[in-house]
């Protein structure tokens, strides 16, 4: 979550005249994140969040992401609702973007996760892959291996201005990936964005899900992949394997990994590595100037994907069989 739109008081009351949601209280911009506008709404019906859509997401594939998550709440998974006008429509318009109001969650996500939580995360994550079944929508992952390279041409001009050397090294685990990433795995829909800011706790439970901007159809493996990258890592940038166990074990808990999936494990953390270096890089280099958001160091990813490339086989996260 992010600001890059502010919005004025006049555009808001327009907006909100057709929904029942009573008078605007107040409007708050939220920092955290990297690709839409959001902010906190109160309205004299309660507080929710507004979402401007910026950046990467495609205005056609919203009623995707919008009927991902009425699906999803409709088969246990608790992850805000989108609030439809009185028109009976959950996507409009305001200060010049596609924009939706969704239901606020209760809860607060963790800065630094512990193995308790990493477990519930787990666990979490593979209700979600169960609950994805049946969506009648499908939508490629547009970040996974074929949207790579073009992440790398927009930023390898200047990469090296982050660290030197980065270009070539960014290349070289390119063409690695190109030749050994895993084909035929089981695949669904996959949040493929569950990072600790985007999952909710409560009294010590997992209270909610949310942001599926990035959801898509891909690999369950993979999206299993990019939560043991964003969850199980420290701050000096060592895996923590008691973390790393702790969520396989809650994720097998409700959906066994298959063989292949264990077997390409090592390979699939690389690429999720290598993805969000790509697009923290790409974000680093093109800041926005004025837009209330905390651009993401991507040098934390080279110091995982470091590690990922030293793996030699899912027991170096944990999964012990």
């Amino acid at each position: 979550m992010a600001v890059y739109t502010e919005v004025s008081d006049e555009d808001l009351a327009a907006f909100l005249e057709g929904y029942d949601l009573g008078a605007m209280l107040s409007l708050k911009g939220i920092a955290e994140g990297v690709e839409n506008s959001n902010f906190l709404l109160h309205t004299q019906a309660g507080f929710f969040i507004l979402t401007l859509y910026e950046q990467r997401v495609n205005e056609a594939e919203l009623p995707f992401f919008l009927g991902l998550m009425e699906h999803l709440s409709d088969n246990g998974i608790t992850c805000p609702q989108p609030v439809k006008n009185r028109a009976g429509e959950a996507l409009g318009r305001i200060a010049g973007r596609p924009a939706v109001i969704v239901t606020f969650l209760d809860g607060m996500s963790v800065k630094r996760s512990d193995a308790t939580q990493c477990a519930m995360l787990g666990e979490a994550l593979g209700k979600l892959h169960l609950a994805g079944n049946g969506f009648a929508l499908t939508r490629a992952n547009s970040l996974s291996l074929e949207g790579w390279p073009p992440l790398f041409r927009a930023a390898e001009t200047r990469a090296d201005e982050v660290l030197p050397g980065l270009a070539v090294t960014i290349a070289q685990e390119l063409a690695h990936l190109q030749t050994s990433w895993p084909q035929g795995l089981p695949t669904g829909i996959i949040h493929a964005d569950l990072f600790p800011d985007n999952v909710f706790f409560l009294a010590g439970k997992l209270s909610g899900l949310i942001d599926f901007y990035f959801a898509c159809n891909d690999a369950f493996a993979y999206d299993l992949a990019i939560c043991l990258n964003a969850w199980c890592f420290e701050a000096d940038a060592s895996f923590n394997i008691t973390k790393g166990m702790a969520m396989i074990n809650g994720y097998e808990r409700v959906r066994r990994l298959e063989d292949a999936e264990v077997e390409a494990l090592p390979v699939l953390a690389r690429g999720a590595a290598l993805r969000f270096l790509l697009t923290r890089l790409v974000d680093w280099l093109n800041r926005k100037e004025g837009a209330l958001v905390r651009p993401k160091d991507p040098l934390e990813y080279l110091k995982k994907l470091r590690f990922h490339q030293r793996a030699e086989g899912a027991r170096d996260y944990g999964l012990l069989r």
